[in-house]
This record gives structure tokens, C-alpha cells and sequence, in this order.
């Protein structure tokens, strides 16, 4: 199954995927992201100063504003 990375703060959002049978990883810093098949983020600290450094050859996906189910379609769209 593929190698989710999930930031700390989107709990429902690990949950979810977990439930899907996703191995699930939490961001902590930028070197979690690495293996990842795909890394969902809060968007909050995304580019910051303009600076944009690539540790993951997946897809991100940008969770502001989307619900825990939303965010898994995305996931799943992105993976096939």
C-alpha cells in the first residue's frame, strides 16, 4: 500500500487514510517526506519567503479547507 505522509495537526485526516489501509507517516520536519508516495499538507507554511526546496518526488496536496473524505479522493486520484 502506499506511503502517505500526513502533517501533525490533520489527525482526522490520518485517521481516514489509515482506515483505508494507507501506511500513514506524520510530517515533523522536512525529511519525513522523503519515500513518500504523496504528503498532504495544512498549506500554512507552504513556500514561505518564496523559498521552495523538492524532498519528495510525490504528489502534495493541500488539505486547507477540504474535509478528511475530500482529501482522501484526492489522495486516491493522485495515486492512479
Amino acid at each position: 500500500m502506499a506511503k502517505i505522509g500526513v502533517e501533525q495537526s490533520l489527525t482526522d485526516v490520518q485517521e481516514a487514510l489509515q482506515s483505508r489501509g494507507y501506511d500513514v507517516v506524520q510530517l515533523k520536519q522536512e525529511n519525513d517526506a522523503q519515500g513518500c508516495d504523496c504528503c498532504v499538507i495544512t498549506g500554512q507554511d507552504e513556500n514561505v519567503m518564496g523559498i521552495q526546496n523538492v524532498v519528495t518526488q510525490g504528489s502534495v496536496i493541500n488539505a486547507s479547507g477540504l474535509t478528511a473524505e475530500e482529501v482522501c479522493q484526492r489522495v486516491e486520484n493522485k495515486l492512479q
